[in-house]
């Protein structure tokens, strides 16, 4: 029994490497692998090379599934070059498995040592998340030791080795063991460098391991599938078409099996060799012959997974106002793009009511649905942008000029505004809702008077864009003032009610703070509708001399301001 907790123990620590890895190297080179891989769809090589070094790179093929997804959901990229990208990064993956196969040990120590110093000492750096990664390559080398070390008594042990005899029986069910274990372990790059370990250490036999390692590739394309089921529209169909590739493959390479094991026999008589051999060949293969049918196979995709309109997930996500047909008339088009930011705007308000309704009830799971909800605010925004580049500029007259801008203007604030919202959530979920704590009655007050104030100024705002009236804009500019009024007055009191030794004020001060803060930065981006307006009409400056005759304070609103609006 020791034996097998020793084994699933090193394995455990594989898989956590692996995880390490690809997190880490999302969060330092995300962005750039991003742009890699939408860049890289001028024809199918480029995009099947992006796909494998990116892979290469996360050491996770569902991770390149899920960003090529989302670029697909989102019209970015096509779902040919998409498919072509999977056929790259499944490569990458059989790649890293032969990598980590080499006699890395004396690595092992010194990627965790230095790992663990640069984490520790630069942890919110990019060297410190480097050192992240460090660790990350140190455990999967120190894991496959222990792998090896495990395995050693198994090979002597009859009980042990009647378990893993029970592997020897049917391909397909072998196979399907080899899906359900890469399933679990979320990792088919594990999975293949754990049968090599046990292939090598004779406790399974080469043809029980080819098959595991076909059920793996399959288990892989189940996990791209899985990933991209929270993503919208055409996204999906890049993990249906990829999990078409591995079903075929596997078909055809279990019916081949035979001749393969005794090709593979005679290149290379180490069972561990053979094993990841095998697992190259097999995506070498699928590259090869399906490479230059993806056009026919994305074809074939879209006939056999229709994307239903009104498919759970699709309805509040895809746009439904950008017509193309609009586009040859530049003031239908602008139309349709108005009414399409008016979409955005709505979801983020949607996400200010989730906010305050989460700081009140510290419900995590209605975090994870507002954070979602940001997701779908970047998709509209991408397509308004996407939409509004399409309107030749030439054709606009000054009026529809001025209004292309105000649209896009919008739009990006409403999509910084949605980053912030996230945050904001993500630091309550951080650091209030799993430390149990509270705002105090007053403090709560004090968030939900500003959140009010906030929701009303989105609604003035989106009013302002729709009618253009100057003096919903200049009210609009007054609000802003009182707003920030508002914000330092709480800020004050906050720090009252600290000089007190309130104990739930101490506990969330940070917090509480960093709150009220944000919402003043996400009142600006609302109110900075208005600007245009006011310029175009003529009034910023009258705002300003009215404002120092009432003492009402509108904000000296000058043609400087429109440069730092939302700032």
């Amino acid at each position: 029994m020791q034996t097998l907790l020793n084994l699933f123990a090193s394995v455990a620590l594989l898989v956590w490497g692996t995880h390490i890895v690809r997190t880490g190297i999302l969060r330092v080179y995300g962005a750039s692998l991003r742009r890699v891989l939408s860049k890289s769809v001028a024809n199918r090589g480029s995009a099947f090379m992006a796909g494998l070094g990116v892979t290469s790179l996360v050491q996770s093929s569902s991770a390149t599934a899920l960003i090529t997804s989302s670029f697909v959901s989102q019209n970015l990229i096509g779902l040919a070059p998409a498919l072509a990208i999977m056929l790259g990064a499944d490569v990458g993956t059989a790649l890293m498995a032969q990598v980590f196969s080499l006699d890395l040990s004396w690595l092992s120590p010194l990627a965790i040592f230095f790992g663990v110093v640069f984490f520790l000492s630069r942890k919110n750096t990019r060297a410190g998340q480097l050192g992240r990664v460090s660790i990350g390559l140190g455990l999967i080398i120190l894991a496959l030791q222990l792998i090896q070390e495990a395995t050693r008594p198994i090979v002597s042990s009859a009980g042990t080795k009647v378990l893993f005899g029970t592997l020897s029986g049917d391909p397909m069910l072998d196979m399907l063991i080899g899906a359900l274990f890469t399933l679990f372990s979320w990792s088919s790059l594990a999975v293949v460098l754990l049968t090599a370990t046990l292939a090598a250490a004779s406790v399974i036999s080469v043809p029980v391991a080819l098959c595991l390692v076909l059920g793996a590739n399959l288990g892989s394309g189940l996990i791209g599938f899985v990933s991209t089921l929270g993503t919208p529209g055409d996204g999906r169909r890049v993990a249906v078409g990829n999990l078409f590739f591995k079903l075929a493959g596997c078909v055809v390479f279990s019916l081949a099996l035979p001749l393969v094991l005794q090709g593979i026999a005679q290149l290379d008589p180490d069972p561990r060799r053979q094993v990841l051999h095998f697992h190259v060949a097999f995506n070498v293969v699928l590259a090869a012959g399906f490479l230059f049918l993806t056009e026919r196979i994305a074809g074939m995709v879209e006939r056999w997974y229709p994307v239903a309109p009104g498919a759970p997930g699709t309805q509040s996500a895809e746009p439904r106002h950008l017509d193309t047909g609009a586009l040859e008339t530049p003031t239908l088009a602008l139309a349709n793009a108005a009414r399409e930011t008016l979409r955005i705007g709505d979801t983020i308000e949607q996400m200010l009511n989730g906010m305050m309704e989460v700081i009140r009830t510290n419900d995590e799971k209605r975090v994870e649905e507002l954070i979602r909800l940001d997701d779908d605010v970047d998709r509209l925004y991408t397509a308004v942008k996407l939409y509004l580049t399409q309107i030749s500029r030439e054709a606009l007259d000054e009026k529809d000029g001025r209004r292309w801008a105000e649209i896009i203007s919008l739009t990006i604030n409403l999509e910084h505004v949605g980053d912030v919202i996230e945050r904001i959530l993500a630091d309550i979920k951080d650091k209030k809702i799993a430390h149990r704590l509270s705002f105090s009655d007053e403090g709560m007050k004090e968030l939900a008077d500003l959140h009010a104030k906030l929701v009303a100024n989105l609604r003035l705002g989106l009013s302002v864009f729709l009618t253009g009236d100057v003096k919903s804009a200049q009210m609009l500019l007054a609000e802003k003032e009182k707003f920030r009024d508002l914000e330092r007055s709480c800020a004050a009191l906050h720090l009252d009610r600290l000089s007190d030794q309130s104990v739930q004020s101490i506990e969330t001060s940070s917090l509480h703070l960093d709150i009220i803060s944000d919402m003043r930065r996400i009142n600006s981006f609302f109110c900075s509708t208005a600007y245009p307006i006011l310029e175009q009409a003529g009034q910023l400056r009258k705002s300003r001399l009215r404002s120092s005759a009432t003492g009402e304070a509108t904000g000296a609103f000058t043609k400087s301001d429109l440069a730092a609006r939302g700032k």
